[in-house]
């Protein structure tokens, strides 16, 4: 049976490299158990592996917390840490005059992880990319520049699998995006990526995607989509309001860390990932 390949991309701050693995058992889990009458043996309908770029900057952010703050006996090292390992991502992300942008250096991390996808799930398997925060905007500038800009891409693009080009891009979930505040360094904010790709249908006719952006209103880094411009909202499926969290995060900003496991994201990609798979093994599912 043919697989749907799945790319999980973390958003800003410190990150451990198995910031994945809680989310990546649920989805399995979750799918498994839809998939349950369809599936026998051990075979996953779905490959995830997640994208790791923190450690870009790691070193350099602790670097300068330790000589500009511990050195210097700043006050609120809590608060200043807090702004180091956020804002400097966001920054040191953008394109800067050098050989070689942190920008590109980023999406180099995202190719790998669809390069070990495309090995496993197949070169054409649809792909669905679950982006936190940042990883959103990381994501879309990826995806915006092998579909409409490649000469910025500086990847091999002509050595590329399809799915490792974007080309079977079937799903695209944001979670607590940022993206909208990037709107703001353009005159006109009317680019979005395509979702699904527009060069999907090459390899499954008829196949649907969805891009659907998860918000909650206590999250103050997290904003809805389909108002930053016209484009956007015929781009964008829902944007949905959740209730992010426990009783500890669900109320407050800190709800910007709980969606990865929250049940109100997990159901709905399972139900997106589900419904692809079954189209491209040509399983007639019944309501």
């Amino acid at each position: 049976m043919k697989q749907v390949a799945v790319a999980i991309i973390h958003g800003m701050g410190i990150q451990k490299e198995d910031y994945a693995e809680d989310m990546e058992v649920l989805l399995q889990q979750a799918f498994l158990e839809k998939a349950k009458p369809f599936v026998s043996g051990p075979f996953s309908p779905i490959v995830i592996e997640s994208v790791y770029w923190a450690e870009i900057f790691g070193d350099r952010e602790e670097e300068l917390f330790q000589s500009l703050v511990i050195n210097n006996h700043l006050r609120y090292k809590g608060l200043r840490r807090f702004v180091i390992q956020y804002l400097a991502d966001v920054i040191a992300y953008q394109p800067v005059e050098t050989a070689k942008h942190n920008y590109h250096r980023v999406h180099q991390k995202l190719a790998d992880v669809l390069r070990v996808l495309a090995g496993k799930a197949g070169h054409h398997a649809p792909l669905c990319v679950i982006s936190h925060s940042l990883g959103s905007v990381i994501a879309s500038n990826y995806f915006y520049d092998l579909q409409i800009n490649q000469g910025n891409a500086q990847l091999p693009v002509s050595e590329l699998s399809p799915l490792e080009k974007g080309d079977s891009l079937a799903l695209f979930y944001t979670l607590g995006t940022t993206l909208p505040l990037w709107s703001l360094r353009y005159d006109n904010f009317d680019r979005p990526i395509q979702i699904p790709s527009h060069k999907l249908h090459q390899y499954y006719p008829n196949l649907e995607g969805e891009w659907i952006n998860f918000y909650d209103k206590d999250d103050i880094l997290s904003y809805p989509l389909k108002q930053v411009s016209p484009e956007y909202n015929r781009a964008v499926n829902e944007d949905r309001e959740i209730n992010a969290g426990d009783i500890w995060k669900s109320w407050n900003p800190l709800s910007h860390s709980a969606y990865l496991t929250d049940k109100d994201v997990i159901e709905p990609i399972v139900n997106g990932l589900f419904t692809v798979w079954a189209h491209i093994n040509n399983i007639e599912l019944h309501e």
